[in-house]
């Protein structure tokens, strides 16, 4: 367990493998734990840093904000203390939303980006989701959060995520939040819109999208690959919003090919997987 201490709070994160620097970012009421295969098969070839966002999983939980923005100058103050001058950033859901701001804000920090899962406009976030970033909602879900986290595992395990293991990851990580994290982080990405920006995005960019997401419209895809031309697309015909967890060998083998490119061609793409994988017990 390795941590920094920010102006702002103290940032828990993992560290795995050799080589150049990729950046893995979790989506929202999540933590690093999702990228645990991922960061497991990518090890080999790269040096693989995952954190945990201010509020969430082993981060400090001591801020009046917790914003998209708040989190895109964690990661910027997060490569300047590990001396991390520019690097790949893969974010999955409200974690793709954070590095393509990065992108944007923090040009010269950002060799590639990948988002997975993630929303270009707050309003294709599922009902559920707009619904908890209002205060008197999230004040309710949250003070009933013992039937709250019952139901959510019951739901996620159903419909969300095929992983049996997700459930169970994902109540841990729902017990680490504040009402404040829980509100505030999800309000602001229901307010966010990227698509009048993206054209601002000139490095290599990769969008993985599941056709069965629930969390996020499934076609997100689309004013991604609008706003970004040269924007490759990978599409899971069998996964959701989980694909790293869902097809984590074949999740993991796109997202290498895809970093492992010196010039990527700016021509855009859009492919879809097929053939799921075996999930790898770590």
């Amino acid at each position: 367990m390795s941590s920094i201490t920010t102006d702002q709070g103290i940032v828990h994160y993992e560290v795995y493998g050799r080589g150049k620097p990729v950046i893995l970012l979790h989506g929202w009421l999540g933590s690093w734990g999702l990228w645990q295969e991922t960061m497991s098969f990518l090890g080999r070839y790269y040096r693989t840093y995952a954190l945990d966002f201010w509020g969430f999983g082993e981060s400090g939980k001591k801020r009046e904000t917790y914003a998209v923005q708040d989190f895109v100058s964690l990661v910027d103050q997060f490569m300047e203390q590990l001396g991390i001058v520019k690097a790949p950033l893969v974010g999955h859901s409200m974690g793709g939303t954070v590095s393509l701001s990065v992108a944007i804000r923090y040009p010269e920090r950002v060799s590639k980006v990948v988002v997975v899962g993630s929303p270009m406009v707050g309003s294709s976030l599922a009902p559920l989701l707009k619904i908890a970033g209002y205060r008197p909602s999230a004040f309710f879900l949250f003070n009933m959060m013992g039937p709250f986290r019952a139901w959510m595992k019951h739901y996620y395990s159903r419909v969300i995520c095929s992983d049996p293991r997700f459930p169970e990851m994902m109540d841990r990580d729902l017990s680490r939040t504040t009402l404040e994290s829980f509100l505030l982080s999800i309000a602001s990405l229901r307010r966010t819109d990227l698509r009048p920006l993206l054209d601002q995005i000139k490095v290599p960019a990769m969008g993985i999208y599941g056709d069965l997401d629930k969390v996020v419209h499934p076609k997100q895809w689309q004013p991604m690959q609008k706003g970004i031309p040269h924007a490759y697309i990978e599409r899971f015909p069998a996964a959701g919003h989980f694909p790293m967890l869902e097809e984590p060998q074949n999740f993991s083998e796109r997202l290498k090919s895809f970093l492992d490119r010196d010039e990527p061609s700016l021509t855009p793409r859009t492919s879809t997987s097929l053939s799921p994988t075996p999930s790898v017990t770590l």
